[in-house]
């Protein structure tokens, strides 16, 4: 299907095709590929290419690399949300006799587990899969390279277990499961463990010399859920929207969060690079937005999925050389195109539906200690409380209907929330994970622990 282009402005539309043309020019890439989704529709397709004639379109399928995690990932959790399942259940108790059995699911997801990055050699990327007909050759002799959750370190291995774990479970093969769970669901398909015509060839581009060699197109056999699928812009471009709002027919739009939620501890060059990784999602902070996706690569292509949930803009970026374009910064770049030269225009403001006087009495400001922050009530019954000026811990409250909220972020995340009332059902306070909040600093009609001295405020004598 041909997106509608007139949806982006023209200066929009160039700024975009001018993204790709410098990343396919300056990359030296055979052919390049992208698509933008705005408001959970594609808006926009580009292609620039080196042969002359027709340039590849949303149909042209390209090997996708790691964005296959991401989808082994959804299939995954689709098992935790059936109650098959927990994401603190050790490997184990599942998929006996790995060797990496102590290794959580929730590790495994989040590339915590202390698993090795790589199959033991030869290359697992340009040899044939037969070479490792089992788990125990795609993990090799000694498997824990570190301590199981300690630190985040990428491995192609785990996410091998988990589709082995995923075969398991459902008693069918990982892509005949991912066919049924997530591919036909969502409408990829275009989507498929094994090249479909029409599709691209992959190419490796001599670094010193504009001359191509073609790259080996291998079946990676027990390692396809880390790296196997080839797709399209056009697919992709539907699975970012999937991503970004989630669809009852697969996974919630709770469980896709939850996806997009930091899972790995970050190391210091982490911090500094503003990157982290969910639960088969990277996420990263760049030019002052939030961005989840994933990157990919296998020889002879790279692939990329960007999306800002807050801008509701979504890159795809497809590439056939084993090298060149940096797409993780293109996906970016067309997500920032769009965010800032079509900014995102916000629902309108409604009121809320009645609001029981109780609930509308705990708004306004409130003081843990000599701090000022303010709590606020929302449409869907929700609250939340953050510090009047500046910085602090802040959060959302979900209501929990019976007179309380259950923090949902940062530290006050799981924390109760409750409105506490005096004999004669007056307002005294609130406790929030035992702090107290009151009305005035250090109110002295609220049972604030420690007390209050007598004298009360002072002056300098």
């Amino acid at each position: 299907m041909t997106t509608p282009q007139e949806e982006l402005l023209p200066g929009t539309r160039r700024a975009l095709l001018h993204r790709i043309a410098v990343a396919q020019t300056e990359g030296r890439a055979p052919s390049l590929v992208a698509a933008v989704v705005r408001g959970g529709r594609p808006v926009w397709h580009g292609a620039r290419t080196s042969v002359d004639g027709h340039g590849p379109d949303e149909t042209v399928q390209y090997r996708i690399g790691s964005i296959t995690k991401t989808f082994t990932a959804v299939l995954v959790l689709r098992l935790r949300d059936e109650g098959l399942l927990d994401l603190g259940d050790p490997l184990e108790k599942h998929l006996p006799g790995t060797g990496a059995g102590e290794a959580t699911i929730a590790d495994l997801l989040a590339h915590t587990s202390g698993l090795a990055a790589e199959s033991p050699a030869p290359w697992w990327e340009r040899t044939p899969g037969s070479l490792r007909p089992e788990l125990s050759d795609v993990l090799g002799e000694q498997p824990l390279l570190h301590p199981v959750g300690r630190r985040f370190h990428y491995s192609n291995p785990g996410y091998t277990l988990l589709g082995a774990l995923v075969e398991k479970l459902r008693g069918a093969p990982w892509e005949e499961v991912l066919r049924r769970e997530v591919l036909e669901p969502l409408g990829l398909d275009r989507t498929s463990g094994h090249p479909q015509a029409p599709h691209a060839g992959g190419w490796a581009v001599h670094p010193w010399a504009d001359v191509m060699l073609p790259e080996p197109t291998e079946d990676l056999g027990r390692m396809a859920p880390a790296g196997q699928l080839w797709s399209t812009t056009g697919d992709l471009a539907r699975f970012a929207a999937f991503l970004g709002k989630g669809d009852d027919r697969v996974l919630s739009a709770e469980t896709v969060r939850e996806m997009r939620t930091p899972a790995a501890p970050a190391e210091a060059a982490d911090v500094m690079d503003g990157v982290t990784y969910g639960l088969g999602l990277q996420i990263q902070h760049r030019d002052g937005r939030l961005l989840v996706g994933h990157s990919g690569s296998l020889p002879g292509f790279l692939a990329n999925l960007t999306l800002s949930v807050e801008d509701e803009v979504a890159a795809v970026v497809l590439a056939n050389c084993t090298s060149g374009p940096l797409l993780s910064t293109v996906g970016a770049d067309l997500v920032r195109i769009v965010a800032e030269a079509e900014p995102r225009i916000p629902e309108p403001w409604r009121p809320a539906p009645e609001v029981d006087a109780s609930v509308r009495e705990l708004a306004g400001p409130w003081y843990w200690g000599t701090h000022a922050f303010a709590l606020r009530l929302a449409a869907s019954g929700d609250v939340s409380l953050g510090p009047l000026s500046g910085s602090g811990r802040r959060s959302r409250f979900r209501a929990n209907g019976d007179g309380t909220w259950t923090g949902l972020e940062g530290y006050y995340a799981g924390e109760l929330l409750r409105a506490v009332r005096r004999p004669d059902g007056t307002l005294s306070h609130l406790d929030l994970g035992s702090f107290v909040f009151t009305r005035q600093p250090y109110d002295e009609d609220a049972s604030v622990p420690g007390g209050v001295d007598p004298d009360g405020w002072r002056g300098i004598g």
